[in-house]
């Protein structure tokens, strides 16, 4: 490994758009590793760059750092990934998009007749939700979080 194939913090800062705080956070929950020097400074290889704009793109999409980390896991850490392991994450994650995106359709389709009780709206409250039906699925926007009225009543 040759000298330049390191970087200090504060260019691994400028290159990624993350906090010199942040690295050091992301370092210290073992999402990313450096090494050290003699004098104890922290050099971080280059294929780090990559792993920390993974990190900023599966918080963007809601991931916790624990499953962050799950993910980071399958990554090589002594090179930089390439796209064979980058679709293996992305097939992982595809299913879990894919219930996020249905999850906003939903929520976009009802939110018009919605007040966040659960029933289509509160002039048909009382068809679409006669006696909290709704609530036997348990709490919270029961047809928002993806109940059908007609499952409801079939639940009763």
């Amino acid at each position: 490994m040759h000298r330049t194939d390191l970087l200090p913090i504060g260019e691994l800062a400028a290159r990624t758009g993350v906090a010199v705080s942040a690295i050091r956070f992301y370092e210290a929950k073992g999402l990313i590793a450096s090494l050290r020097t003699a004098g104890g400074q922290r050099r971080f290889l280059r294929a780090e760059t990559r792993r920390l704009s993974f990190i900023l793109i599966a918080q963007q999409m809601g991931l916790s750092l624990d499953e962050i980390a799950a993910e980071l896991v399958r990554l090589p850490s002594e090179r930089t990934p390439n796209a064979a392991d980058w679709r293996r994450i992305s097939t992982g994650l595809r299913a879990r998009i894919d219930a996020q995106i249905a999850a906003l359709e939903r929520t976009r389709d009802l939110l018009d007749g919605c007040i966040g009780c659960g029933c289509l709206s509160l002039k048909k409250c009382g068809l679409y939700n006669a006696r909290d039906k709704a609530a036997q699925r348990g709490a919270g926007p029961r047809y928002l979080l993806g109940d059908r009225s007609g499952d409801i009543a079939e639940a009763r």
